[in-house]
């Protein structure tokens, strides 16, 4: 498929290691599509779940101990210890590809090796990043197809350029103790071995749209970020975007697909999803940051998605989804999860593949079970999904999950203060989480788990980014989490955090004042237009409480901020304990 010379080195290189019996190019047709689906159904890989009710879906299990990504297991291997940071995993990459290269060896015997080309962003699109995943598995295969554009375009576009992405996957032996996800940035390479789960094998995800590309933006002076974008469209028709970095648990997903309430949608306003979970940011010829989602798909978490949390990301995997962890309902080949409705299936399968309902007392669906569907599939894809040039933005909004500390929205003071708020992002963990409850876990950016380089060098990044964008985007910190004393969460959030972002959007737009705090600007409460919640039991007094700022809270948490900023080191940047220091003196 290609001759490219750089790329069919590595390729013998890669076979020489791992020996598989036959090689096969994936070439992003659907007739070789659906032969690799057939041969996934015959061996037991996937399930073809009922064509009438879900189009174009298969069901898919991991291995038991293989559902979820392991950050202790995520390596960053630079050869200066100090480039990878104190926050991520490192190991001399010598050493590594030593002990990986064991690992490999002859992993592929008796198997076939799929090579899949594939761009993360639009084919030919200058935001755009070409990687090469060899894979072992049809499954992986089947998930790239969805999450990435995958094909001869992409060695096409390509060329005979040595810039591109080196993926390795093996499944192997599926072994724990040797199982490792490893980024050589300074190589542009991944490699990862002894798992089967899509959040360490779908290599164009987290490994090169995040750790690979952060460091790559970092050295070429553009941001990849954990983030989705948003478009919304005003009744004259104009469109706004907004990025949103969340830490996970935040509801990320249901921002990125919000339904306007009744009383906006009837004025004429709508919503657009440019992407759910990546942005890669780009300098404007206007000036301004402009914003591209690098991936084709979603890979979403199936439990807690219905038609009230996120409608239109159900309806997205309702045709030509992979969904991985679930129950399987026998009576009428279906799937389910808890939070999908209130009747469990009672003749099923969990997600192990074990007879089960729900009178068992326990989960059916992996509480990280996923869907990966297709963004062309979801009703409220935005007309820019595969614009070439990203979308203009206007606002940065950085969120986490406090009860009592963070107000409902407030805005940074400029720039560098926007950065101090993004690297002080957190979240109290919740019972869903393991471990004590209310403990504060700092996600700067929600990119602690996918930074791939120093987090000290990525903040700098972002400070000397602010000095290069001419109109640069305001930034915002909201928190739809705050609880009274009873625990219970005093906004109602899903498509009510459209009230929220259309006050974000006047700010930005200078259409509406705000009051000085210690911790930025906030709204005046009669500038958030609450009508309509009285019956969600919101009102004028309601919102004051969720705007107002405990000093005292802000104290405690400074400190806690402190001991993160020392974790991560020396390379801190100046600018930012000035902020910290503004901010103490403020608090005074």
């Amino acid at each position: 498929m290609t001759t490219n010379k750089a790329v069919l080195n590595w390729l013998e290189e890669m076979k020489a290691l791992t020996k598989p019996d036959k090689v096969v190019w994936i070439d992003g047709s659907d007739a070789q599509a659906e032969a690799l689906r057939e041969e996934a159904c015959s061996t037991g890989e996937m399930i073809k779940l009922n064509q009438e009710k879900l189009p174009g879906c298969y069901l898919h299990r991991t291995a038991v101990n293989d559902v979820a990504r392991v950050e202790g297991r995520t390596f960053i291997c630079t050869s200066k210890k100090e480039d990878a940071g104190n926050t991520n995993n490192w190991c001399d990459p010598k050493e590594m590809y030593e002990k990986l290269y064991a690992l490999y060896d002859g992993s592929m015997q008796g198997k076939t090796m799929y090579v899949i080309p594939y761009s993360m962003g639009v084919i030919g699109s200058p935001f755009s990043k070409i990687g090469f995943e060899l894979t072992d598995s049809i499954y992986v295969v089947l998930n790239m197809l969805i999450m990435t554009r995958v094909g001869k375009e992409v060695v096409d576009a390509l060329g005979d350029s040595a810039e591109f992405v080196k993926g390795l996957h093996a499944k192997k032996d599926l072994d724990e103790e040797n199982r490792y996800i490893v980024q050589f940035p300074e190589d542009n390479t991944i490699m990862s071995v002894n798992s089967g789960y899509g959040g360490n094998v779908l290599l164009g995800k987290k490994c090169f749209a995040l750790r690979i590309a952060s460091f790559l933006a970092h050295n070429e002076g553009w941001l990849a970020e954990h983030m989705l974008i948003l478009g919304i469209e005003y009744p004259n028709g104009e469109i706004h975007y907004v990025t949103a970095a969340f830490p996970s648990a935040c509801g990320k997903t249901n921002l990125a697909m919000l339904i306007p309430p009744k009383f906006l949608q009837e004025k004429g306003y709508k919503v657009w999803c440019v992407g759910d979970d990546i942005a890669w940011l780009r300098i404007g010829p206007d000036g301004r940051l402009w914003a591209m989602n690098p991936e084709n798909g979603f890979f979403g978490v199936a439990p807690g998605t219905n038609l009230k949390s996120n409608p239109n990301a159900l309806h997205t995997t309702e045709r030509d989804t992979i969904f991985t962890n679930v129950v399987h309902n026998l009576d009428d080949n279906t799937v389910w999860w808890e939070g999908l409705n209130k009747t469990p299936p009672t003749n099923a399968l969990n997600w192990k593949g074990e007879k089960w309902d729900a009178s068992l007392g326990e989960k059916g669906a992996h509480p990280n079970s996923r869907f990966t569907a297709r963004a062309v599939n979801c009703p409220c894809i935005s007309s820019e999904f595969n614009s070439t040039t990203g979308v203009p933005i206007d606002a940065i909004i950085f969120g986490g999950r406090r009860a009592k500390t963070a107000p409902l929205v407030y805005q940074s003071f400029d720039w560098n203060h926007g950065v101090f708020v993004g690297s002080a992002m957190a979240s109290e963990t919740t019972a869903a989480a393991s471990g004590a409850v209310g403990v504060v876990r700092r996600d700067p950016m929600a990119m602690l788990p996918f930074c791939g380089y120093n987090m000290g060098d990525y903040f700098a990044h972002w400070i000397e980014m602010g000095k290069k964008i001419p109109n640069p985007p305001k930034i915002f910190n909201v928190n739809w989490f705050r609880t009274d004393d009873e625990g219970h969460f005093i906004w109602p959030g899903f498509g009510d955090n459209m009230r929220v972002l259309l006050w974000i959007l006047d700010r930005c737009a200078g259409k509406k004042d705000a009051d000085e705090s210690a911790i930025g600007y906030l709204p005046k409460p009669e500038d958030i237009d609450i009508s309509g919640l009285e019956a969600e039991g919101v009102d004028i007094n309601v919102l004051k409480e969720l705007l107002s700022v405990d000093k005292n809270l802000w104290k405690e948490d400074i400190e806690n901020l402190k001991g993160f900023y020392d974790k991560i080191g020396e390379r801190m940047p100046e600018e930012l304990l000035k902020q910290l220091a503004a901010f103490e003196d403020r608090l005074k």
